[in-house]
């Protein structure tokens, strides 16, 4: 059976200039891949900005699965994949679970990918 990956630690994980100004360093880029990786499933995508932007920081399960015509499971894989990128955090009340988006690994991702005017030409 294949090991879980722990989730990002942001203290782990340097801060780095953006990719258009500097090379990331391979161990850099190997700590984040997983959270890009993550995101690059729609299904997960469109989850990851429902979870960032839900009133009060956080969604539950509950209201998320019945904005997809995927089964219940499926969504849990996808939302368990995004748990162990890094990229939400989960708490259990009674029978629900809710997701809260990790904000500091999401500006890293932002940073690392933000170009400036000057570079954009």
């Amino acid at each position: 059976m294949p090991k879980q990956a722990e989730p990002i630690s942001l203290l782990e994980v340097p801060c780095c200039p953006p990719l258009a100004q500097q090379q990331l360093p391979a161990e850099v880029a190997t700590a984040l891949a997983p959270a890009f990786k993550a995101l690059g499933d729609p299904v997960r995508l469109q989850l990851m900005s429902m979870i960032a932007s839900a009133p009060g920081g956080e969604a539950c399960v509950c209201d998320l699965t019945p904005a997809f015509t995927l089964s219940g499971p499926t969504i849990s894989h996808h939302l368990k994949t995004l748990r162990e990128a890094g990229l939400v955090d989960a708490e259990r009340r009674g029978t629900w679970v809710y997701y809260r988006a990790r904000p500091g690994l999401m500006r890293q991702l932002a940073g690392l990918l933000t170009v400036s005017p000057a570079e954009a030409g």
